[in-house]
């Protein structure tokens, strides 16, 4: 039997832990409740404001801020459409108690009614609307919630209102719900038909439960340095879940293979540590550096998101090199306690020779793939190829009312105001300029831009009461999520107002311009993360496993699965295939964000995969010098438990899909195929099959004499992979 390095740094922490649990234990619930307390209850508010940075939209809202204050802090919109038009005395006196009781609220500032100002209402007087601004900036949802009540309570089937606005939406959008707790449950079970045993499946759960509260608990915290936008605690719950379980999946698989093979607890807790220990400290350092590789993307708050996730996953690996060697202390021979009937009556059988030679079904598997490996690398890879395919055509933007689930008052609102006034009238466009003085005229510009084919109308301008700057807004024809509104924009910025007289220093921002503006700049970034996420990660990769091939057959795999789930993420959400079937109420550009954050994540977990299998592959490959045999092998040894772990992540990922935010379900859906994509097509199918066309190319490394294979190393890198 291979023996592991019991003299290293991993194996002192691992007898540390074993021999003071009480104390080990004691310290992270202690820490845990105090981390918990601060954390939750004076963390740092989420920041959702993307914009900034050097965009024309961040220059705009500079000027506007500086100069305009009074436009700033956000407003309501109320929305109204009387089939009998506003005038006919029932719905007017609906309509005049709405607008009383949205008046009479703290939290409301002076509006104006649609019944004094005629340019709020349309032509046949059947639509109306007004703005409401908020008395605050630092309003919250729960306090626009009954304003949202009050306007849904008083529809009927005569007189329908709807209040817009980002906080009505805030306010509208109920908790994450049962999501996690689901994505919880199924882990639950996945770990115990792999485990067979109550005991064994309680202890990753309970390892990763408690370092995703530390973990949650210190992101709100981070939030003080690097603030966030509000997904981010969502995004890191799900993640700090995933990897959680997973990293003490392995360690406990080690575990139990180690008193399996006669070990006493304290030397498989040792043994466990030393090997799949290794691979998790390994896995989590390359999650860590592929989410800071989001800080390339030059967003401020991405730059907070990066931080923020990064922390969690941190917390779940020293949970797993820690705190689970402190629980296996405690829990011993009784790690297979509460076991299924059927597996208990396998599991005390001794383990003769004539098993270890029986291939197991990864194994025939694998050998079925090797023997055609060119058919099998073709039909996969184009598989992968025509999934990736729909990538080509995304579009990327920002959530609005007219995504929103239909039965909500911002999407009521949306509806009514779109149909009286145009779809354009969610999507204004703010046009800003410095001027000399109170005198400025910036009527050319302004008949400039509302002579623009895709402008529905503009309003006058009007000059900050310093005299310094100047504004006015221009309206589309098209909504916010339509392509023809960012073509629109463009079209303003380098031809309507370069050539219009005074135009050169107009400015075009607005929530719609900088939306666009940040969409752009994300899309051109992306591929300089792309690049050094890989970069980074092949190095990382080419130290462990020792081969460049491997390293480079690994990251073009990873790209093909990536690829692939961004295809799908297009097809179900821009294209709308199966979009109502998964919780997405109408077809929408893909969040900004969402393929941002999904490349360094899915990178890093396909990496971890990777170091699973291949790890085995090399040590079978060092023991035999035949690389098909080494394959074979190390998928059959590896399968079980990349597959519980990919399990895990999928369910985890899939149960976003429960919750009501449109963003993290894409960023949950896209994180679940790209899961389930790289455990089957590719490690299954890629993987042996181009290590079978490569042979022993596969550990090429400049410098190494490629004569023979090397002798078995004492450490067997199936340890060091944990698996």
């Amino acid at each position: 039997m291979s023996t592991s390095n019991t003299d290293g740094a991993l194996a002192r922490l691992a007898r540390f832990c074993y021999r003071r649990r009480r104390l080990v234990l004691l310290t992270w619930i202690v820490g845990v409740i105090a981390v918990a307390v601060v954390g939750f209850g004076y963390g740092a508010a989420p920041d959702n404001d993307f914009t900034g940075g050097n965009s024309e939209s961040a220059k705009a809202q500079e000027l506007i801020e500086r100069h305009f204050p009074e436009q700033q802090g956000d407003t309501l919109t109320l929305a109204i459409k009387a089939d009998k038009g506003i005038d006919d005395p029932a719905a007017r006196q609906k309509i005049e108690k709405v607008l009383a009781g949205l008046a009479d609220s703290a939290v409301t500032g002076p509006m104006t009614s649609p019944y004094d100002d005629k340019s709020l209402v349309t032509a046949d007087r059947r639509i109306a609307r007004t703005t409401i601004p908020l008395s605050d900036k630092e309003v919250d949802k729960t306090e626009v919630k009954p304003l949202v009540d009050l306007v849904k309570a008083a529809s009927d089937d005569s007189v329908t209102l709807g209040l817009g606005g980002y906080m009505a939406e805030k306010a509208e959008t109920p908790p994450q719900g049962p999501a996690e707790s689901v994505g919880l449950l199924a882990a639950a079970v996945i770990l115990f038909i792999a485990f067979g045993s109550l005991v064994a499946m309680g202890l990753p759960i309970v390892t990763a439960l408690l370092a995703i509260v530390a973990g949650l608990a210190l992101m709100k915290l981070v939030g003080y340095l690097v603030p966030g936008p509000d997904f981010t605690l969502v995004f890191g719950a799900m993640i700090g879940l995933g990897v959680g379980i997973d990293y003490a999946l392995f360690i406990v698989t080690r575990y139990k293979d180690s008193l399996q093979e006669g070990d006493d607890p304290e030397s498989a807790t040792v043994k466990a540590l030393t090997t799949a220990g290794h691979a998790v400290l390994f896995a989590g350092v390359t999650v860590v550096i592929a989410l800071l590789g989001l800080v390339v993307m030059g967003q401020r708050l991405m730059t907070g998101v990066a931080v923020a996730t990064s922390v969690i996953v941190l917390v779940t690996m020293i949970a797993a090199v820690t705190l689970l060697p402190a629980f296996l202390g405690f829990t011993g021979y009784k790690i297979n306690s509460l076991r299924l009937p059927r597996r208990a009556q396998r599991g005390n059988q001794p383990v003769t020779g004539a098993s270890r030679q029986r291939r197991t079904p990864a194994e025939r598997w694998a050998g079925t793939v090797q023997r055609r490996p060119v058919i099998a690398a073709t039909l996969a890879g184009a598989v992968l190829l025509v999934l990736a395919a729909p990538t080509l055509s995304m579009r990327l933007s920002q959530p609005d009312a007219s995504v929103q689930p239909h039965d909500r008052s911002s999407y009521t609102s949306y509806k009514i105001l779109s149909e009286g006034f145009g779809p354009g009238y969610g999507a204004p466009l703010i046009f800003t300029t410095q001027v000399d003085s109170t005198d400025a005229d910036l009527s050319p510009v302004v008949e400039a831009v509302r002579n623009t084919d895709g402008i529905a109308y503009a309003t006058p301008p009007r000059v900050s009461r310093d005299g310094q700057a100047a504004t006015f807004i221009a309206f589309p024809s098209t909504g916010y999520q339509d392509e023809a509104t960012a073509n629109l924009v463009h079209k303003l910025r380098d031809e309507v107002l370069p050539n219009a007289p005074g135009g050169r220093n107009v400015l075009v921002g607005g929530p719609n311009a900088a939306t666009i503006d940040v969409a752009e700049e994300s899309g051109s970034r992306l591929p300089l993360m792309i690049a050094v996420v890989i970069a980074i990660s092949m190095v990382l990769l080419i130290a462990l496993v020792r081969s460049v091939t491997i390293a480079l057959q690994a990251a073009v795999m990873n790209l093909l699965s990536i690829g692939a789930a961004y295809g799908v993420i297009v097809a179900v959400v821009q294209w709308g295939w199966f979009g109502p079937a998964l919780g997405f109420p109408a077809a929408m550009p893909v969040t900004t964000w969402v393929p941002m954050m999904m490349f360094p994540v899915l990178f890093g977990l396909s990496m971890d995969y990777q170091v699973f299998l291949i790890s085995r592959v090399r040590e079978e490959y060092e023991r035999t010098g035949d690389t098909r045999t080494a394959v074979a092998r190390g998928l059959a040894g590896t399968a079980k438990v990349i597959t519980a772990a990919a399990a895990i992540m999928i369910a985890v990922f899939t149960t976003s899909l429960l919750g009501p935010d449109i963003a993290v379900k894409q960023g949950g859906l896209g994180m679940a195929v790209a899961v389930l994509i790289d455990a089957t097509i590719v490690r299954m199918i890629l993987v042996p099959a181009v290590m079978e066309l490569f042979g022993k190319a596969n550990w090429w490394m400049p410098g190494r004499r490629a004569s023979k294979p090397a002798p078995a190393a004492p450490v067997r890198l199936e340890e060091q992979a944990g698996v």
